[in-house]
């Protein structure tokens, strides 16, 4: 099995972010990118110190606005419509999952669309899903799967098989669209999913991200199968993803050192993007 760490990819994407800030630091703008917690959930945390972690080491203005998971809805729509609003804010992510009976979907038709650097906004998905996806702002983990499977499978993915396990709003549904934008052939696979193994079978790569410690097992995967492993589960024995690991099959992601690192450097290569088109820059 071939290990398929995200470090070196997201090295490059990095370098890329870090020269596109070099040229505003020499102006004196250094922009600002906003956490919003609204939960317990202590995967959420650890995406968190990472961000915090990367925005030191690139200079980002970095602030976490922790409202608790006893937040109210009204509480968290008023801080991300003031967050939206205020110029001396440049992207805004919200964590997810929030705490149970804040409504996702209703909280992030509060964030501006070009804030939205995690690209989980309605607009930014509608763009996603219409394959628009120059005018966006996408995911970064959705992002960074795709990334994956080229360095494996070539730049060209048309006519490949992918399965998808989990079809998260963060993850499963906007991979969906952006590999059928490349013209991959997608199985997206739920709990409801009948006799995985037989599933999974002709799929040249097999995408986890549920939330769910040691989901994927040897029984469910083949030799020829890449397995790109973008879940992150905290357990007393530290941080672990979907599938266990070292599974027989061609290449896998580690967790943590796989989709992480690639994630975070995506992320803020979509704040330098959101920042130009707030200034009226050109994008590419």
């Amino acid at each position: 099995m071939r290990p398929l760490p995200g470090k070196p990819l997201a090295d490059e994407v990095t370098r890329g972010v870090r020269e596109a800030l070099a040229v505003w630091t020499g102006a004196e703008f250094r922009p600002h990118l906003v956490s919003v917690l609204a939960s317990a959930d202590e995967a959420s945390r650890v995406y968190v110190h990472s961000k915090a972690r990367q925005a030191g080491r690139l200079g980002v203005r970095f602030t976490v606005r922790d409202l608790g998971p006893g937040a109210a809805q009204d509480e968290l729509h008023a801080a991300l419509q003031a967050l939206s609003t205020d110029a001396d804010v440049h992207g805004i992510v919200l964590e997810l999952p929030l705490s149970p009976g804040l409504d996702a979907d209703a909280a992030l038709l509060h964030i501006a669309p070009r804030k939205d650097v995690e690209g989980l906004t309605p607009a930014n998905l509608a763009l996603i899903a219409a394959g628009r996806e120059a005018e966006a702002l996408l995911p970064p983990t959705p992002r960074s799967v795709r990334f994956l499977l080229r360095e494996v499978l070539g730049d060209d993915l048309r006519g490949r098989r992918v399965a998808v396990i989990g079809p998260g709003r963060t993850v499963g549904r906007p991979l969906t669209f952006m590999l059928n934008n490349r013209g991959v052939t997608v199985t997206l696979c739920n709990e409801h999913t009948r006799d995985l193994t037989a599933v999974l079978a002709p799929q040249d790569a097999v995408v986890v991200a549920v939330g769910h410690a040691g989901l994927l097992r040897p029984e469910h995967v083949q030799p020829h199968h890449l397995v790109i492993d973008a879940g992150i589960n905290v357990t007393p024995e530290g941080v672990v993803g979907d599938a266990l690991p070292d599974l027989p099959v061609r290449a896998q992601t580690p967790v943590p050192g796989g989709v992480g690192p690639l994630t975070s450097a995506l992320m803020y290569q979509n704040l330098v993007r959101a920042v130009k088109l707030q200034r009226g820059e050109p994008v590419e």
